[in-house]
């Protein structure tokens, strides 16, 4: 990350490294927040040209530059969601009631089939409070280590595994009498 212009951006060839060791990891994450692929991808460019802006601000001391750029894809799907929140806002405003059309309800059955598949997951997770949540999906999900994840939540490394540790507790307790468990809680093991 040191290889910088003169005007304190990374050099082309760093700033080729940089995205594609972490282009994938980036998408995953941002895919699992958004639910939508196309604006996965749209974010996922704005993180990357956030990166290039704000290479002079990089510090090393502070983190790795996988847990800087997670740290700002974060920041981009923090933005994202208030940006449709207002959007949203604005259209309920000036559309009233919208009627439910075929595509409309072709699109909800395949959600309700899609959800079902991972309904006793999703139920686990969403049982788990904010911060284990968000450090077990760091770490299992995204493949950070417990540092990179601690870096991207603003905690410190013993508080981030400790939240792992309850994170995958909880989660094995859950998921006992489920389906998933073979597979599943060897994972989180």
């Amino acid at each position: 990350m040191r290889k910088n212009t003169s005007d304190g951006r990374l050099d082309r060839d760093t700033f080729t490294r940089l995205y594609r060791e972490n282009v994938e990891g980036i998408q995953r994450y941002l895919a699992r927040r958004v639910g939508d692929p196309f604006l996965a991808a749209d974010l996922t460019a704005e993180v990357f040209l956030a990166a290039i802006e704000s290479t002079a601000r990089f510090d090393a001391k502070r983190g790795t530059p996988r847990a800087w750029l997670f740290g700002i894809a974060k920041t981009v799907v923090a933005a994202d969601a208030r940006r449709n929140q207002r959007d949203q806002d604005v259209v309920r405003r000036i559309s009233g009631r919208a009627l439910v059309n075929d595509c409309d309800l072709a699109r909800m059955h395949e959600r309700i089939d899609a959800a079902r598949l991972s309904d006793a997951l999703d139920r686990a997770l969403d049982r788990l409070a904010p911060g284990e949540r968000e450090i077990f999906e760091l770490v299992a999900f995204d493949e950070l280590s417990v540092a990179e994840a601690a870096r991207v939540a603003k905690i410190r490394p013993t508080a981030a595994r400790v939240r792992l540790h309850r994170a995958r507790s909880r989660l094995k307790g859950e998921l006992a009498n489920t389906p998933l468990t073979a597979t599943t809680i060897r994972e989180l093991s």
